[in-house]
């Protein structure tokens, strides 16, 4: 297997870099090295026998000559995170869906017809939810006056009672709550309509909040795993944003790493023209403010600090029922929440 991995250098794709080149595959990566994830002097981290090549995904040229001699494309270069306010939605779009468009025109030029590509939990929005009285709901909006007052938990749309959260599976509706999971979402829809074009495979895998080694520091686009770790490292209490009680499912890069090379394997099975979606999560549920708490005993640092602050564009809860990934695709992850927690209060960041 030859593959062309984009984004191949940052936090995720060199980990997957490193899980498909140890299986014998040739690695080819491309990654722009964009200031927010390789600050200046940051050394790439990359086995030895995988080919480099520093260009943007956006860049037709630079594609084109990426893809050649390739057989499958591992398209995990993307902008991440919430980011700061809608200033950054044309940088989102442009890296994530321009991108992927421009990566997709090319792979159907150079009839390259396997495609892995990374998506993301963002784009369910909320999470599945039931209520007493009228069952599955979807809660509406989140409400800056009900924020405000610390209500956090979403009610029922009809009757207002207490929802109880459970978990979300692939045909979930999706329902886009900011522009970054607008632009994960735009990503699939580009890869299904070039599967369906070219006869192509596309496989999705909808990461939950991923963690471990070598993950970015200091950037408000990090995952919460990162800002709590930089806090700590810099002996400052990690800061729980609400009441600490959003619900998700945190799941170790290495374990990722595994559902990416599952994945590439299975491609050549697939039938011409399929697109299929796995979320990828431990199918653990804990809460933000369980996470804190382990990194901050693991790190011997201060307790973390729950300050009822906000951002509108959060969900509550969103956990991942990964049973498709498992009994399709025969993935498992293998670290605990415990050891993983307290193996990267300790694991080096990006930019260290």
């Amino acid at each position: 297997m030859d593959v062309l991995l984009t984004g191949g250098a940052g936090f995720i794709g060199s980990a997957v870099a490193a899980r498909v080149a140890a299986a014998g595959h040739h690695v080819r990566v491309l990654d722009a090295l964009l200031p927010a994830v390789h600050p200046a002097g940051t050394p790439l981290n990359l086995p030895p026998g995988v080919e480099f090549i520093h260009g943007d995904v956006r860049d037709r040229e630079t594609v084109e000559k990426a893809l050649r001699g390739v057989t499958t494309v591992c398209h995990q270069a993307a902008m991440v995170g919430l980011g700061l306010d809608l200033d950054d939605a044309p940088d989102y779009v442009g890296c994530n869906d321009l991108g992927t468009a421009v990566l997709l025109a090319e792979m159907a030029r150079a009839k390259v017809s396997r495609l892995v590509l990374a998506g993301s939990m963002v784009v369910y929005g909320e999470g599945r939810y039931r209520c007493p009285e009228h069952g599955e709901v979807a809660p509406g909006p989140r409400r800056t006056v009900d924020l405000d007052a610390g209500r956090f938990e979403p009610p029922c749309p009809r009757c207002g009672a207490p929802l109880e959260p459970g978990l979300v599976d692939e045909d979930a509706a999706p329902d886009p709550r900011n522009v970054y999971a607008a632009s994960k979402l735009a990503q699939e829809h580009l890869a299904s309509a070039w599967a369906r074009a070219c006869g192509g495979r596309m496989i999705a895998l909808r990461y939950h909040n991923v963690y471990g080694p070598d993950m970015p520091r200091d950037t408000p686009y990090a995952g919460v795993a990162s800002i709590f770790r930089s806090a700590l490292a810099r002996g400052e209490a990690p800061r729980v944003f609400e009441d600490g009680g959003q619900r998700r499912d945190f799941v170790h890069v290495a374990d990722v790493a595994e559902a990416n090379f599952a994945a590439l394997r299975a491609l050549p099975d697939r039938p011409p023209g399929e697109s299929r979606r796995y979320n990828v999560g431990s199918g653990v549920v804990h809460t933000v403010g369980e996470m804190a708490a382990a990194l901050a005993t693991a790190n011997h640092g201060p307790e973390p600090v729950v300050t009822g602050e906000y951002r509108l564009g959060d969900v509550r809860h969103i956990t991942a029922d990964s049973r498709r990934l498992r009994e399709e695709l025969g993935w498992r992850p293998i670290v605990p929440f415990s050891s993983g927690m307290a193996a990267f209060a300790h694991a080096p960041l990006r930019g260290q």
